[in-house]
């Protein structure tokens, strides 16, 4: 059975990471199949939204399968290294070099811990169950960070909630996420996918060019001086105005009725 399950649930996207045993920890094997997933799912006209998830109810993402990853680390030239993962996609596929402009909702049943915590963050929105526990316990190995987690966190919780997480190594739970706004909503663990999909579904319901635009938007403002960013906010609202889903959006608020948009 593949490591990496995706499904088709009408516009949405399930995306699971099948490896319950290992605690959905990612070998290089599976990243590299997760990656190619996310690449389908942008280039899929007809997706919407995605959903990622684990296996099972223990974890949503333990990292890297240190068992096997450290090992093809050593036997990866740091030139091929650079080139197939620095250069390119990161850990997960969507945490660097890979901007989906799509929703993307992460349902965190479990351990999200280190790469799977960094997964996570590259996510536009986490739900998660009351058994989540959340970490980027590097710092307790003896390194840092290196998939996104030094740069998304701070932006989602702040740079104080950061740096305790970020110095501490020390796992946060459901409650502590969800307070400090790293998670937007907590499930119960039976109900957690079944309402992250209904959420999906609904989201798969608005406008993807306004979806498209404003992730767009959203990420190439980030360290714009404030005048620059409003400038670019309004130009792009200007880029997609005469589009035929804005029509149809206005269409629809006249007549009372739900919009039906094509992308177009």
């Amino acid at each position: 059975m593949s490591d990496i399950q995706y499904e088709k649930h009408s516009q949405v996207r399930l995306i699971t990471i099948n490896r319950a045993e290992k605690m959905n920890s990612l070998d290089f094997a599976a990243n590299d199949e997760l990656v190619d997933i996310w690449k389908e799912f942008d280039a899929d006209e007809t997706a919407r939204v995605a959903v990622i998830t684990g296996a099972g109810d223990r974890s949503f993402c333990a990292g890297a399968d240190l068992k096997t990853y450290s090992l093809n680390f050593a036997r990866t030239p740091a030139p091929e290294f650079r080139k197939k993962y620095t250069n390119g996609p990161g850990f997960g596929g969507i945490t660097r070099n890979l901007d989906i402009d799509k929703p993307i909702v992460a349902a965190v049943n479990g351990f999200a811990i280190s790469g799977g915590f960094e997964l996570s963050l590259a996510c536009d929105l986490r739900f998660c169950s009351p058994n989540a526990e959340f970490a980027l316990q590097d710092a307790k190995w003896g390194f840092h960070a290196c998939d996104g987690g030094l740069i998304r966190l701070p932006q989602i919780v702040g740079m104080g909630h950061a740096m305790e997480i970020i110095l501490s190594g020390e796992r946060i739970d459901a409650e502590h996420a969800y307070r400090i706004g790293l998670v937007n909503r907590i499930y119960p663990q039976a109900e957690l996918l079944g309402k992250t999909m209904s959420y999906a579904q609904m989201l798969a319901s608005r406008a993807p060019l306004s979806h498209r635009f404003a992730k767009e938007m959203i990420r190439t403002s980030m360290g714009m001086n404030m005048p620059d960013a409003l400038k670019a906010e309004s130009r792009s609202f200007r880029d997609f105005a005469m589009t035929a889903d804005l029509e149809e959006g206005l269409s629809s608020f006249r007549e009372r009725r739900d919009a039906v948009f094509t992308a177009s």
